[in-house]
């Protein structure tokens, strides 16, 4: 007599509903006009809003200063490391055709600066950014300690290589008169990064709490000096830090770095005339034949001047429509021909 194979009773499903397959179910059966209707309505939709999207980012009002050759003095001075400690500026005149009006943002752009190399990225201590362990450097190779074993804070090649250009906007409301124009150095970062993935040690005196570390080699100041002016843009909360550690995705990105202060003259933005980017040059970009700008923007509800958005939904949009009417002349052609043989 065949023997009956023996099945072990705990691996067998649970006799529920779920589990069993049994669940009650509904299958669409949509007819042509409604999905003539859903397709139209898609592609009306997507390319009405690329459109919008389009012109409010058209409406946007940007100048780019490229300073790479205008400080080329500077530049270089700082193809040669052992100049760290030299002071290298120089001033780069420009003219604002148009007014910027409202809220004006300052960036700087960087030009063939990969943020996006795996090592690179890697070289981080996220427990020592959150203020958990500062003396974690396990995965900051190769800038984790300093000549004399010293820990670095922050570790990482990320945080050694911070832009550290300084810049200045001045307008020449004259031949003889310069106001240097007051920028903001808050709000520059995302919410959480800013309250969340940063974070100090919980000691009051960052100067105590970082006793006994290194600053990182290519940094003037230590962590707890970055802003003198702001006590507590200090530490791991410095927002020029925190924007930077967010590595970009492209060779050629811009960040954040002020925002216009709208008081006295600049009240409704930065008006038309003559300016000039004074800057401390400090961050080479030559030795890796890269480039750097600074970009005046405004924003609008949904940013910034970028295209992207705006043609994705305008192109996503157009061949919705066209296969909407590609399928509406193929079940009038099949309806017709069905009517036909009858």
């Amino acid at each position: 007599m065949e023997m009956m194979p023996q099945y072990d009773l705990s691996r067998m499903p649970e006799n529920t509903a779920l589990k069993q397959q049994t669940l009650p179910a509904h299958q669409l059966d949509l007819s042509a006009s409604v999905v003539l209707s859903i397709f139209f309505a898609t592609g009306g939709f997507c390319l009405c809003m690329g459109i919008i999207l389009l012109l409010s980012a058209k409406s946007t009002k940007e100048i780019e200063i490229n300073y790479t050759n205008i400080c080329a003095n500077c530049a270089q001075l700082r193809e040669d490391s052992s100049n760290f400690d030299k002071e290298c500026t120089c001033s780069v005149p420009f003219y604002l055709p148009e007014k910027m009006e409202g809220d004006v943002y300052m960036y700087y752009k960087l030009y063939g600066f990969y943020q996006n190399l795996y090592r690179y990225i890697l070289s981080r201590s996220n427990s020592q950014l959150v203020g958990k362990d500062i003396w974690d450097v396990k995965n900051c190779s190769p800038f984790q300690l300093s000549q004399n074993g010293t820990p670095i804070i922050p570790c990482g090649a990320i945080a050694n290589s911070i832009f550290n250009d300084t810049i200045t906007l001045s307008y020449n409301l004259n031949s003889s008169i310069n106001i240097e124009v007051p920028m903001l150095k808050s709000g520059l970062t995302w919410w959480t990064d800013k309250y969340v993935k940063f974070r100090n040690p919980t000691s009051s005196d960052l100067a105590s709490a970082f006793a006994g570390s290194a600053k990182p080699p290519h940094w003037a100041k230590p962590i707890y000096e970055l802003d003198i002016d702001d006590p507590g843009n200090n530490g791991f909360i410095n927002e020029d830090l925190i924007v930077w550690m967010r590595t970009a995705a492209f060779p050629t990105f811009k960040k954040l770095y002020r925002r216009l202060n709208r008081v006295h003259n600049f009240v409704e933005g930065l008006p038309a005339g003559n300016y000039s980017f004074n800057i401390s040059y400090n961050f080479p970009v030559t030795v890796f034949q890269g480039e750097k700008s600074v970009v005046l923007s405004t924003l609008t509800w949904i940013g910034g001047g970028g295209l992207f958005l705006g043609l994705t939904y305008t192109v996503t949009g157009a061949l919705t429509l066209l296969a909407s009417f590609a399928i509406l002349a193929i079940y009038l052609m099949l309806k017709r021909n069905k009517k036909s043989f009858l």
